[in-house]
């Protein structure tokens, strides 16, 4: 298409300019498509929480005026809705600084409650996790082997998707504990965590479920699900930021080994003066949550079945990872054949976007997720993460779509691998002349 110049000069002529003529009714840019890594706040949340910077800013330990009787009214409102969210009862939320905390205390928590063996020798107990887990969950399960504990990594099948036979046959006498996410953060896989929760119920093991990207996005019923400990975040739920939370069960009751000592807060486990502004946050969001998630769940899948529909449809050499059904409604990622992951979200730099997780992402190593799943390298680099929100509209979708299908055709041009793939070239097979 030839772009029309008008009366601007060419060195003031913008990408925006470039933008609006290429597509004329491009919505707002930049365009948030990244809601795996952090979400907006809710303005309701914002507005639940202002009165306790300046107001009602009393220490919640402070029970000896109404300063501190507030802040404690406040915080148990707040461990209420984040209880109803989840199916929970209020005694068993545990307020943390986010997710990273919650999986750390639950794992090294639970682990040296349950050894087998004293700390310092080995064979204090076996841990059961995946090759695909969160950072916040495989480093601490790598420590813990330091220490003495054997941990088995579950290696998923390429669909991404963790089972119950799966953990069944990893099982040994000495296993003390499985953690397993609920949702893959980069591909949004769903894992069959309740009838794994099961299994382990029936053999007295306990069960930690990574609960970030599920949480407010999904329903969740902990008893129901057979969960022992869950982790979960604000920040993923149009909450603010440094505020999360871990459910420990107390019916049969679980116990855990405290990680942070002090005044002895959140039952022990947690000790440290409680952050009133962000859990009241917390409990806004997980509030909206409980009464948005069904209808804001059945609009995200439609948007993202369309951007998916028409990429592969559009696009010939492009996958969909992981499994197509048993997936977050509002998460894909998209392997795009013959196209440089960086170079692609350079040239879509108005779509805010992610090639893994947000924890990982300046790393310049494919994805491990996607690796573990049996991506190849190749594929892995030119993967794009796009996760939509309870604001991503339609128009912002439609705009995603020719963005990506336009800007993936272009760099294809530049590309003699591409060309050979079009002439029926199994490139797999070709044996290529070192220099």
């Amino acid at each position: 298409m030839k772009l029309k110049l008008g009366l601007k000069s060419r060195s003031r002529y913008t990408n925006a300019d470039r933008t609006k003529d290429i597509f004329p009714m491009a919505p707002k840019l930049p365009i948030y498509f990244d809601h795996a890594a952090t979400t907006p706040c809710d303005p309701r949340v914002v507005e639940a929480m202002l009165p306790y910077f300046t107001e009602q800013f009393g220490n919640p330990g402070s029970r000896n005026h109404r300063f501190g009787w507030e802040a404690e009214g406040a915080v148990d409102e707040a461990r209420q809705r984040v209880a109803d969210l989840i199916g929970a009862d209020e005694k068993e939320i545990i307020f943390t600084s986010g997710a990273t905390e919650s999986n750390n205390l639950a794992l090294r928590g639970a682990a040296q409650m349950y050894e087998k063996a004293p700390a310092g020798s080995k064979g204090r107990g076996h841990i059961i996790a995946s090759t695909i887990e969160h950072k916040a969950v495989l480093d601490p399960c790598k420590r813990l082997q330091k220490e003495g504990f054997d941990v088995t990594f579950i290696e998923p099948p390429a669909d991404g998707v963790v089972t119950a036979e799966m953990v069944k046959s990893v099982l040994r006498e000495d296993t003390i504990l499985v953690s397993l996410m609920w949702a893959n953060n980069e591909i949004g896989t769903i894992n069959e965590i309740p009838q794994i929760g099961a299994l382990c119920r029936d053999r007295g093991i306990v069960v930690h479920t990574d609960g970030t990207q599920w949480v407010g996005k999904m329903p969740v019923a902990v008893k129901r699900d057979n969960i022992d400990l869950m982790s979960f975040s604000g920040h993923k739920i149009y909450g603010p930021k440094g505020v999360g939370g871990l459910y420990v069960r107390r019916k049969p009751r679980v116990r855990l080994v405290s990680m942070q000592d002090g005044g002895g807060q959140e039952r022990g486990f947690r000790s440290g003066t409680l952050n009133v502004t962000g859990i009241v946050g917390l409990g806004k969001a997980c509030e909206i949550a409980k009464a948005e998630m069904e209808r804001d769940g059945e609009r995200l899948l439609k948007l993202r079945r369309k951007l998916e529909t028409q990429l592969t449809t559009q696009l010939d050499s492009c996958a969909i990872n992981g499994h197509r059904e048993k997936r977050l409604p509002h998460l894909t990622n998209v392997s795009f054949g013959f196209v440089e992951g960086e170079s692609l979200m350079m040239a879509i730099k108005d779509i805010a976007c992610s090639s893994g997780s947000a924890c990982t992402s300046a790393s310049l190593e494919p994805s491990y997720v996607l690796k573990g799943c049996g991506v190849g390298d190749d594929l892995a680099h030119s993967s794009l993460r796009l996760s939509l929100g309870k604001w991503t509209s339609e128009e912002q979708v439609d705009y995603a779509i020719a963005q990506i299908v336009t800007n993936v055709r272009k760099l294809r041009e530049l590309s003699p691998l591409y060309d050979m793939h079009k002439e029926g070239i199994d490139l797999s097979k070709v044996q290529w002349a070192a220099h």
